[in-house]
């Protein structure tokens, strides 16, 4: 007999582990309790994160604009024992994606840019963790983009990009939910 899952355990990641990684950690987690999904929890890191740092303040501002919540939050590395944790993990950028590979190449199917994983959930209806790496083949690679980096930018670059992580996430939750939900989906 199968035992069932309790949680699906998502990593986000990008470089500096102050804006986009932990917007994406923070409105997941989010999006998911007014959602009522038990099934996922969420967590984030940095390829060469600010170790302990807050989130960056005008990360902040379009995280609690979005409804999300950037208190006690610190910035950590992005080790192996991390990823090995990790039951799906997005990269905001797919050179993040590759970094993450270098460092646990057994997480390969569970390895995803954050757009490309959106985009197989929605375009090409995966409907479980394991679709997402079945399905993968079917995205051009010149179609898929990075979540920018806004560090360094105008609010209106924040803004955006916070805005664009809440869009990528939609067709992701409810993937998670419905492999979390499902005995035997392939997690």
């Amino acid at each position: 007999m199968k035992t069932r899952r309790l949680a699906l355990h998502l990593l986000f990641v990008c470089t500096g582990n102050i804006c986009r990684s932990p917007t994406a950690e923070r409105l997941t987690v989010a999006y998911a309790g007014r959602s009522g999904i038990r099934e996922i929890t969420a967590a984030s890191a940095g390829t060469r994160a600010v170790v302990g740092h807050q989130i960056h303040d005008e990360a902040a501002r379009v995280l609690v604009m979005l409804g999300g919540d950037p208190s006690h939050f610190a910035a950590r590395r992005l080790t192996p024992r991390i990823a090995a944790a990790a039951d799906l993990i997005l990269a905001m950028t797919t050179s993040h994606r590759d970094t993450v590979l270098e460092m646990a190449p057994q997480k390969l199917h569970q390895t995803f840019s954050l757009v490309e994983a959106s985009r197989l959930a929605s375009d090409h209806r995966a409907q479980s963790v394991a679709d997402l790496a079945y399905l993968r083949s079917q995205l051009p690679l010149p179609e898929l983009a990075d979540v920018e980096d806004p560090i360094g930018r105008d609010a209106e670059v924040y803004a955006m990009v916070g805005s664009q992580i809440a869009e990528l996430l939609l067709p992701i939750l409810d993937l998670c939910r419905r492999s979390a939900a499902s005995p035997g989906s392939g997690v």
